[in-house]
């Protein structure tokens, strides 16, 4: 199992990733001068996501056979079990745990970052196993 996170593969998917979440933190940012923080975070998650799909396609998984729309839905699948964790722990960080420990600067930076980086592993085998293989 941790022999496939130490591959070549593996660090292209973190650096396509890591561009991904960059544009999602960002966006986020962008969203949330106009937007309440929940709903941010999904739009955010969405751009993130599609920057994620066109860049692990060129880079990542370019051996892939599948179709374009086939990859595409597995790569929707995988992601919707991925929103759902960056959402969990980005709320239960800025509205509960944060508070709790009584940090108040950066919160929904930190909630939010920290929600991002989780479902890494995860989407990487569900990407590799089923959206491009």
């Amino acid at each position: 199992m941790i022999r496939q996170f130490i591959s070549r593969q593996f660090l292209f998917f973190l650096l396509t990733g890591g561009t991904a979440a960059a544009v999602n933190f960002g966006s986020r940012i962008m969203y949330s001068q106009w937007l309440n923080f929940s709903t941010s975070v999904l739009l955010a998650f969405i751009t993130g996501m599609i920057t994620a799909f066109v860049l692990a396609k060129l880079f990542v998984f370019k051996a892939s056979q599948q179709s374009i729309r086939r990859s595409a839905a597995f790569f929707i699948l995988v992601n919707l079990v991925a929103v759902l964790q960056t959402w969990i722990i980005s709320m239960g960080l800025a509205y509960y745990l944060l508070p709790s420990l009584e940090v108040k600067l950066f919160v929904p930076e930190i909630a939010h970052a920290v929600g991002v980086v989780v479902p890494v592993f995860t989407s990487y085998i569900g990407h590799k196993r089923w959206s491009f293989r």
